[in-house]
């Protein structure tokens, strides 16, 4: 019989019923204090399978993630310059739906775009027509909670943070496979219900190509972003931190091996780094998987699947927070928090900010130490990140692509 799921913090009882969903059909099973309802898997909900992997577990922003660059910069650099450097990083990168990377050393010439897991996407023209889309977007960020941003850290060290994913081509792997495994044809609408794919099998082992090929696809478009940013700094890398939250690892647990989907969730091995952000008026964090001789530390972090929060977790959904509209800016219903309400947590925390809408504002998150605190120990934070300057797309930005 399996373990019941390991649970971090406290939760809604509808996220926690997802849980044990999706642990009724997994080997094991474990939620981050972050977590809170998603699409049939809980954000920040862990799930190992045997031979098998989950279509809408990964989700439908495939290899979404943060990627960190320590510089050799600090704050005494960027004294006075923040609000010019914020409207360079929002003209030079490209945020929004549906956006082309305009720079003239766009990577649209990347060898991931010859790779033999192409030929995975059935029919030529849904290829290369997926492909098209993922040459022009790859090297932007969207919008949604998907960010640029500029930190400082304990010795006024500056870092460059960035949090987005595999784009246009991680959403559309993830749905034509959705369609694909209820006998539909690719680029049908399919309902977003439970898909464990058989790796073993051609169909399985098709999705594991190409979501593999949107893992490297989002590295590459991370790397990209924050290397730029941190050209216009003027500044030098000194260290990469980098990291997946939506994907599936094949991993040993116990002696046995297995295929491991975090939605939502950082891995967190034994001396493995991460970069875990809190909100646009809070500070991030750098940790590490706790090494640790006691067992009972061990226990949790093998009951975990070594997996810690990707973030501070939602406590407000998008439309609670911001209300709806009609496409012509009509409001429907107000939301719960208002444009000045953003601005003045912000302001009083001297963060310049571009861009970001009301569903993003630093009140419809929890707190990062809290949930941090909720992981016990099984991580420690290496640096606390100060947010100076966040690029965000503009409010009024809706992206299908987001995770």
């Amino acid at each position: 019989m399996a373990l019941a799921p390991f649970i971090f913090g406290s939760h809604e009882p509808n996220t926690l019923e997802q849980l044990r969903d999706v642990a009724s059909r997994a080997e094991k099973a474990a939620l981050m204090a972050d977590g809170h309802l998603g699409y049939v898997m809980p954000i920040g909900g862990v799930a190992a399978y045997r031979n098998k992997i989950s279509v809408v577990g990964v989700g439908f922003d495939i290899a979404c993630g943060n990627a960190a660059i320590r510089t050799d910069l600090t704050t005494s650099h960027l004294a006075g310059r923040l609000s010019e450097l914020a409207d360079e990083i929002q003209d030079t990168i490209s945020f929004g739906v549906g956006r082309k990377n305009q720079s003239d050393d766009a990577p649209t010439n990347h060898p991931l775009f010859e790779d033999a897991a192409w030929d995975a996407v059935p029919g030529r023209h849904e290829r290369d027509q997926l492909r098209s889309k993922a040459r022009a977007q790859l090297g932007t960020v969207g919008s949604g909670n998907h960010y640029v941003d500029v930190f400082a850290d304990e010795d006024d060290r500056i870092w460059v943070g960035v949090h987005f994913g595999s784009r246009g081509f991680g959403f559309g792997v993830a749905h034509g496979f959705l369609a694909l495994s209820q006998v539909l044809e690719w680029g049908a609408r399919a309902p977003e219900r439970e898909t464990l794919l058989d790796v073993r099998q051609p169909l399985g082992d098709a999705y594991w190509e190409l979501m593999t090929l949107a893992g490297r696809y989002a590295y590459t478009g991370r790397e990209w972003v924050a290397r730029k940013v941190v050209d216009i700094l003027g500044g030098r890398e000194v260290e990469l931190v980098h990291n997946h939250h939506n994907f599936a690892w094949i991993e040993e647990h116990g002696g046995e091996s297995y295929y491991v989907v975090r939605k939502g969730a950082t891995p967190a091995f034994p001396g493995q780094m991460g970069f875990v952000g809190g909100s646009m008026g809070d500070n991030a964090v750098i940790i590490q998987g706790v090494e640790s001789d006691d067992p009972a530390v061990r226990e949790i972090q093998a009951r975990a699947l070594y997996s810690t929060v990707h973030g501070a977790g939602r406590v407000m959904s998008r439309t609670q927070a911001a209300g709806k509209r009609t496409r012509h800016g009509k409001v429907l219903r107000p939301g719960v928090i208002s444009r000045d309400m953003m601005h003045e947590w912000v302001r009083k925390k001297d963060v310049v900010l571009r861009g970001g809408g009301t569903d993003e504002s630093p009140h419809v998150y929890r707190r990062l130490p809290d949930v941090l605190a909720a992981q016990g120990p099984t991580i420690e934070v290496l640096h606390s990140l100060r947010p100076l300057v966040v690029v965000m797309a503009g409010a009024e930005e809706l992206d299908p692509y987001k995770d």
